[in-house]
């Protein structure tokens, strides 16, 4: 483990990605397989693989008592140097004793994490983390609660061990990823890579793959400019959603990998019809049921979605999530369907590689007729006490889609869509992969409203008059390469609920304490709106936000997911053409 923390140390020493890479692959591929495997798994700053639903339930409170107890110094001691450092990790390095040699193997760790994750209780949790610290030297320590808080902070992104995997075994980088991706395991990857076997990676059930991303554009004439004969489907304002299935037992995953079966347990027994092996891309909307039904349909105006009901605003839905128990009288006032609109693996097959039009093909066959299911059917019955008559059901339909050759085309289906409630449309190319993770030009979206921007909160401020005392007033960033950048402040668009809920999160997770202004960790992802954009030097990214207003927090995101610089200054370069002409 020493070797380990050393290793990590090394890595933070450099800015450079090419050397980051270096030292990692010279460090695994100096390791029997097993302890690489373990290695990888850590340097991705996560104690178990992605895939394992295994969680330590350590907090961040847990962390600093049992640091506290080590150290044997005065809490003012500890504040002072999480000040200075702004990680407890780096806290414990200077407040532990270094008393002893280093004994700790990556496997012991790992079997102490192992240890950790089975107890119940925060006092056998902390009776174990004071063992495991106790027994560590204090640089050990530094990097051991740098992977039980989730961030090693050295500047590693997965993708940087992903590509010291493929150097240090001299396999193709792309390979690599891809069975990574599937497996959800980079220790597992790294062994495949060691004994040349990745193609042998499989396809992990349940183990939640990146969504494939849209690329935003402003116009009809646009979005046909990339692509001819374009599939065009409503844009719904609901979560996009992953549904597994096997043996009769189906999960969703929303799109920061987090499981959300249990806030939409009507839905999982209508699924579970499926043959195993399959998973779906689609939207979970709150729905209103139509009084009757019409022909269904897998290409036209819409009228698939409306033959069976029609989407409700996003606010609707938003009373389902986050909810670890869904009460009846919640499924009978919120009523929610699963809008399926592609396939990524069906009969334990990949569809990946397929294009569009071939996966549409066989969407149709997989759903060729809606699926629904009352909830007493499901194993959740006796959990959640459902009784069979008048039961909620869920109900899975095929999103309706059609195609489009010409600008009047879209516009004619922009209209339906918004008239129908919805969002705008997703326009995408018939011969396009299933790309997960990626934002191209094969998907795009026109929503045509006050633009927006998917940003990361970065600092908070104390608000004025009524809002004293609470953290209301949000500067937020894009992502300029690897670095996040300052591109707004607002204050306006949240609930007094969501504004209360929020302070509670920030003050938990404070990076710099600067008084009135709070540095925190950019984890928020916040939908804002703008009336247009300036240059300016008041900000980071050179660029400010003309009238900007919270849209929605958008916890189904991951930071990752906010916009880019780039898509900033474009519709910066779009709205003075538009000014211009």
């Amino acid at each position: 483990m020493l070797r380990f923390a050393q290793t990590c140390e090394a890595i933070a020493a450099t800015s450079k990605k090419l050397q980051k890479t270096a030292i990692v692959g010279e460090y695994v591929r100096a390791l029997p397989a097993s302890d690489a495997a373990i290695a990888a798994i850590f340097l991705s700053g996560r104690p178990f693989a992605a895939y394992k639903e295994t969680t330590l339930q350590v907090g961040g409170a847990l962390i600093w008592r049992t640091v506290s107890e080590l150290s044997g110094k005065p809490e003012e001691a500890l504040t002072m140097s999480y000040r200075r450092h702004g990680d407890a990790g780096s806290v414990a390095a200077e407040v532990l004793p270094a008393a002893h040699e280093a004994t700790l193997s990556l496997a012991s760790v790992q079997k102490i994490f192992d240890d950790i994750a089975a107890a119940r209780g925060p006092a056998a949790k902390g009776q174990l983390l004071r063992e495991l610290l106790g027994a560590a030297t204090p640089l050990e320590a530094k990097y051991i609660v740098k992977i039980i808080s989730g961030d090693l902070r050295i500047g590693l992104k997965e993708s940087l061990v992903e590509e010291a995997i493929a150097q240090a075994w001299a396999m193709p980088l792309e390979k690599v990823k891809r069975a990574n991706m599937l497996l959800g395991d980079l220790g597992e990857t790294l062994q495949l890579a060691s004994r040349g076997e990745l193609d042998g990676a499989r396809m992990r059930l349940f183990h939640p793959i990146d969504f494939m991303l849209a690329s935003p554009v402003d116009s009809t004439e646009e979005a046909l400019s990339y692509f001819e004969n374009a599939a065009v489907e409503d844009k719904y304002d609901g979560i996009r959603a992953q549904a597994h299935i096997s043996q009769g037992v189906a999960r969703l995953f929303s799109r920061t990998r987090d499981e959300i079966t249990e806030s939409f347990p009507e839905l999982p027994p209508a699924l579970a019809s499926l043959h195993d092996g399959t998973i779906l891309d689609g939207e979970i909307i709150a729905w209103s049921v139509a009084p009757a039904p019409r022909r269904q349909s897998s290409s036209g105006d819409g009228a698939a979605s409306e033959a069976h009901g029609r989407a409700l605003p996003f606010s609707t839905l938003q009373q389902r999530l986050g909810r670890k128990r869904v009460s009846d009288k919640l499924m009978r006032d919120v009523p929610v369907a699963y809008l399926v609109f592609d396939v990524i693996c069906s009969e334990g097959d990949l569809r990946l590689d397929h294009s569009l039009h071939d996966r549409r093909q066989i969407l149709d066959r997989l759903l060729a007729k809606p699926l629904t299911a009352s909830i007493s059917q499901s194993r959740l019955q006796s959990r959640l006490g459902f009784e069979e008559e008048g039961a909620p059901s869920g109900l899975v339909l095929r999103a309706p889609v059609s195609t489009a050759q010409s600008a009047d085309d879209v516009e004619r289906l922009f209209a339906a869509a918004r008239a129908r409630g919805n969002e705008g449309l997703m326009i995408k190319d018939l011969e396009s992969l299933y790309t997960p993770g990626r934002r191209g030009k094969s998907w795009l979206k026109l929503k045509r409203e006050l633009a927006t921007l998917d940003v990361v909160v970065t600092a908070v401020e104390y608000g004025h008059g009524k809002r004293i005392g609470v953290l209301s007033d949000y500067t937020f960033a894009v992502w300029d390469g690897d670095r996040l950048v300052n591109i707004g402040k607002a204050y306006s668009g949240l609930t007094d609920a969501e504004i209360a809920e929020m302070t509670e999160w920030f003050l938990a997770h404070v990076e710099r304490d600067e008084g009135m202004r709070l540095q925190v960790e950019p984890k928020i992802v916040l939908e804002v709106a703008f009336n247009n954009m300036m240059r300016s030097s008041r900000h980071e990214s050179g660029y400010a936000l003309r009238f900007p207003r919270i849209v929605r927090l958008r916890p189904d995101k991951l930071p990752r997911d906010a916009d880019t610089l780039e898509r900033a200054k474009e519709i910066y370069e779009r709205q003075n053409l538009g000014a211009d002409g």
